[in-house]
């Protein structure tokens, strides 16, 4: 039988953009992406988008993934978009917190690739993160 050529595991990068120190969450989220086969990058806290663009050229990643509970996600988040851009990687953003309904479609003209909220089921992340892998990566927003 031919040697079958297997896809490497997607790589992914989560980490905590501001000061934000809350860090449970994104802790569970990256033991999900684990189990279900992914290489996992954690940042860790207290990061700025240029050190998240920084991280993502370094590690190759397919998607960087942003844990939100401080508010700022309408400046951060797209912030981290931009940097990602400007270093020349296309790489998807996913965003989990505390996100309001009303500002979804900013994130998205933004950049976002999608946005996960509080109680997000195991498969419902890995799916988000998948489906960010393979489409093509949006243009920072303006």
């Amino acid at each position: 039988m031919a040697d079958q050529l297997v896809a490497p595991p997607l790589r992914v990068l989560v980490a905590k953009v501001g000061l934000d120190g809350h860090d449970r969450g994104i802790k569970v989220v990256a033991r999900i992406l684990r189990d279900a086969g992914m290489e996992v990058i954690y940042a860790g806290l207290r990061q700025t988008p240029a050190m998240i663009a920084a991280i993502a050229a370094q590690e190759d990643v397919d998607v960087v993934g942003l844990s939100m509970h401080n508010g700022a996600h309408l400046t951060l988040a797209p912030a981290v978009v931009k940097a990602l851009r400007s270093a020349g990687l296309e790489t998807a953003v996913v965003v989990g917190g505390i996100v309001p309904d009303v500002d979804l479609p900013k994130l998205e003209a933004a950049g976002v690739a999608s946005v996960l909220g509080p109680g997000a089921s195991a498969d419902e992340v890995v799916d988000a993160v998948r489906a960010a892998a393979a489409a093509p990566a949006a243009p920072a927003g303006p």
